[in-house]
């Protein structure tokens, strides 16, 4: 009985100790950003949701935040669907995943009427905001406000509201999904829940604009 639940037990540390490695190592070679708070979202209007969805609102949730176009390929063939099995598949009390249509070029056919069609033509449930557009610049408010470099951007807000990822094109499954369960595994209390840090989010870029299979850049 001894040796064979020592086989039994030898492997279930290993296992442990693999996915523990395995997170650490994974948060490391995403692009975590420095804690600091997150920005409000800036938009002009939501649709799937009967108010505007904050940030300040979701407090006490690790929050999801999808940045797309209609018309970026590596949003419509990798970042909504991954984002909509995301809602689906974790618990809204303590994960929420919102959209953010953020147009950057192509504005003429990207309006709202389009993005309604669109999301019932592919059936999205998540709330989707508008990024607000600028009338001194064709990248929208909100984008601008976390220096995006293009669609998709995933971000990841966690429990307290801080910026815990920041993402230009494709993640991973796997990547992903390892840093919401960390996120959701930290514990916070009240005091750090009411707390947060005045500083912004900065991510520059000096490559060139256009779209490829991962997404679209500004």
């Amino acid at each position: 009985m001894r040796p064979a639940a020592r086989v039994i037990i030898a492997p279930a540390k290993m296992f442990l100790f693999s996915v523990t490695y395995l997170t650490v190592e994974i948060m490391k070679k995403s692009t975590t950003v420095e804690k600091i708070k997150a920005p409000e979202l800036i938009t002009s209007d939501w649709l799937n949701t009967p108010q505007p969805v904050t940030l300040a609102s979701l407090r006490g949730k690790v929050v999801l935040m999808h940045a797309f176009q209609m018309l970026c390929p590596g949003c419509v063939q990798q970042g909504i669907p991954q984002t909509q099995r995301i809602f689906d598949e974790f618990d809204p009390d303590r994960v929420a995943v919102i959209g953010l249509h953020t147009v950057f070029e192509h504005h003429e056919v990207m309006g709202r009427d389009a993005l309604e069609v669109f999301a019932y033509e592919y059936r999205l449930r998540f709330p989707i905001g508008i990024d607000k557009p600028n009338e001194q610049h064709s990248i929208p408010h909100t984008m601008m406000t976390y220096h995006m470099q293009g669609t998709p951007t995933t971000i990841l807000v966690d429990k307290t509201g801080h910026l815990r990822l920041h993402k230009f094109g494709h993640v991973s499954d796997l990547l992903l999904g390892v840093s919401i369960g960390t996120l959701l595994a930290e514990e916070v209390s009240d005091e750090e829940l009411a707390a947060g840090s005045t500083d912004s989010a900065g991510n520059e870029s000096d490559t060139q604009p256009g779209c490829d299979a991962d997404g679209c850049r500004v």
